[in-house]
């Protein structure tokens, strides 16, 4: 049977995300993260000292989702909080936190390398900025 939406180009990038994104999360699982904790330890160990919330508007996650992400990293020792100001906290990673960004970066390198495979050689430099476009990243 034909799929009549095959020549959607929004259909066809929801479906390819839905894949990878499944992909992803069985590799990562394999260290017990998903991609959303992968992603927090990512952006934390790049930017020591952001808060939650700048966190989150980077992730394109809402408050309230973040709240049991940053416990849940927190509870497992990964993440230490530090006074920015009277109402702010900063985050970094611990030392352990640290090895499972290491972890996670090295699971995540090599799906993207993987992904990057099932692409033609001549079109690979393109994926990158066309889906920068696609999201709207690039002017």
């Amino acid at each position: 049977m034909s799929d009549p939406l095959a020549s959607l180009p929004g259909y066809l990038l929801r479906r390819a995300s839905t894949a990878a994104l499944a992909e992803l999360n069985q590799r990562l699982g394999e260290i017990e993260l998903n991609h959303a904790d992968a992603s927090l330890l990512i952006l934390i160990g790049h930017n020591p000292g952001v808060t939650q919330s700048e966190a989150g508007r980077v992730l394109g996650i809402q408050r309230a989702n973040m709240v049991p992400l940053i416990a849940r990293n927190e509870g497992r020792g990964w993440l230490i909080r530090q006074q920015v100001d009277g109402r702010s906290q900063g985050l970094s990673l611990s030392p352990d936190g640290e090895a499972m960004r290491r972890k996670a970066r090295g699971v995540i390198d090599g799906f993207e390398e993987r992904l990057m495979e099932r692409v033609p050689q001549e079109l690979r430099p393109h994926v990158i900025p066309i889906l920068g476009y696609l999201w709207g990243e690039q002017n």
